[in-house]
């Protein structure tokens, strides 16, 4: 289901981008970047919070962290990441596949300015061995991303 809404939001929105399918697991950024080939940065992770009552999706280079205090200023509050159960329920997306595209429910977007050092980002695509590669201002245009600045600097 969850790869089948990928394909459905990129049938959609986007017909020129493919759909990388691997034999291998792409769960983690560190299996994700060796399986493509890419620094461990260039995988675009997709996190999910709480903020008040509502839950948002983030979407930051993968080698970076949340900054706490940078959340709490743009969001009004402290960052708590969704359990895996609530993540896939609300997403159709299982975590090692959550990404911002063909979402179960429909829920803020939110790109961390981390994406914005490289040209090409690699994102996963609603499962655990399927991605994506697009630049970070398609990707937040197409999911209607407002961009942010909430991740400590990597490194």
């Amino acid at each position: 289901m969850s790869l089948e809404s990928v394909r459905a939001f990129f049938a959609g929105k986007a017909p020129d981008i493919d759909i990388i399918e691997l034999s291998t697991s792409t769960a983690t950024v560190a299996l994700a970047a060796e399986a493509h080939g890419v620094e461990p940065g260039r995988i675009a992770k997709t996190l999910a919070f709480r903020v008040g009552e509502d839950a948002v999706l983030v979407v930051a280079r993968g080698d970076a962290r949340i900054d706490n205090r940078k959340f709490k200023e743009t969001f009004g509050a402290k960052a708590k990441m969704l359990d895996a159960e609530t993540v896939q329920a609300l997403t159709s997306h299982p975590v090692g596949g959550v990404c911002p595209f063909g979402l179960a429910t429909p829920m803020p977007v939110y790109c961390d300015r981390s994406l914005q050092a490289f040209d090409e980002v690699v994102p996963a695509a609603g499962a655990v061995h399927s991605a994506v590669r697009i630049t970070p201002d398609r990707m937040a245009e197409l999911v209607e991303a407002r961009w942010v600045d909430v991740c400590q600097e990597p490194g």
